[in-house]
């Protein structure tokens, strides 16, 4: 017994006890949950199970949750059920309006040619001006709703003078395949899949008009509790971001495995990705900042907001 106590002993002075005693590591005790949609970045982490073993590191255990676009997961962010996402430019803008706290970790580069306005192939509408007094289903509240609002303002065009029907992608391309709707605003891979699926026209995407941006951030709690964490996915995100620069063939097919989407398709949208993901810097906040004060001038948002309130701090 006495030996036993010694060995003990020895074992603790190195920092070994804990996990002689219990017989294994202990597991994380903690889970960062992370909201995905069904394309990105992040779902490329998922499934490459990288993330994991970094996050073990700091005694955290890994929960993906799948959404259909941004405005549901920041919804969810909101009541507790996600600690960090990913969305596109303007559903953060409405987030923020309604006092959703979360902060803003990292953005990746433009990538305007990613969303569209399409219309059908028969359509006798050509140009964005044809739009007045037609249906244009989005998703509100997603990044193309700002893509719409810019196309129409450089169309000459008021948000007022078309009739927006607010649907989720699939019911929207329904609703645009069976024409109950005269053009729909849509983002990649969706985007993609109906040019291939349908024939349709693209009336205009946002270059020159909206950004396009991926912006990723954490529920303001997390962020300020969990600092070290953020940092490593962030990271992570990085990396693939590196190892998708050139291989967009290769990736869409690993992609296509876990979304059933035609590689063909993903390999069209990834090409019209841009990828780099880097801490908030002034421009993105700008590019932010001017979707605010556009909706808000609109009415579309009841408040007026300052972005950079909602800008994660440096930690160093």
């Amino acid at each position: 017994m006495k030996l036993i106590r010694t060995i003990a002993g020895i074992l603790l002075a190195l920092g070994f006890a804990g996990g002689f005693l219990s017989g294994a590591r202990s597991a994380p005790d903690r889970v960062v949950t992370i909201g995905f949609q069904k394309y990105g970045n992040l779902i490329l982490l998922k499934g490459r199970h990288r993330l994991e073993s970094s996050l073990s590191a700091l005694g955290f255990s890994v929960e993906w949750k799948e959404f259909p676009s941004g405005p549901p997961l920041l919804e969810a962010l909101n009541a507790g059920g996600v600690d960090f996402g990913q969305a596109g430019e303007t559903p953060p803008i409405f987030a923020q309006a309604a006092g959703v706290p979360f902060v803003y970790v990292a953005h990746e580069p433009p990538a305007p040619r990613g969303e569209a306005i399409l219309v059908p192939r028969d359509t006798p509408i050509k140009t964005l001006a044809d739009l007045k007094g037609r249906k244009v289903a989005f998703n509100k509240g997603s990044n193309v709703h700002f893509l719409l609002v810019r196309a129409l303002e450089h169309a000459g065009l008021k948000y007022s003078e078309i009739e927006p029907i607010y649907l989720a992608p699939a019911d929207a391309r329904a609703a645009f395949e069976r024409g109950a709707v005269d053009a729909w605003v849509i983002w990649d891979p969706f985007l993609a899949a109906a040019q291939a699926a349908t024939g349709a026209v693209t009336l205009t995407d946002a270059v020159g008009l909206a950004p396009n941006r991926q912006y990723y951030f954490a529920s303001q709690k997390f962020a300020e509790t969990n600092p070290a964490a953020v940092d490593a996915i962030v990271a992570a995100i990085a990396e693939v971001d590196r190892r998708i620069v050139g291989r967009e063939t290769e990736v869409a097919i690993e992609l296509s495995v876990q979304i059933g989407i035609p590689a063909s398709v993903l390999e069209t949208a990834l090409k019209r990705l841009a990828y780099g993901a880097h801490p908030m810097d002034d421009e993105a906040i700008a590019d932010q900042q001017r979707i605010a004060d556009t909706f808000y001038a609109l009415g579309l948002v009841p408040k007026q907001i300052v972005v950079s309130d909602a800008v994660r701090k440096p930690t160093s």
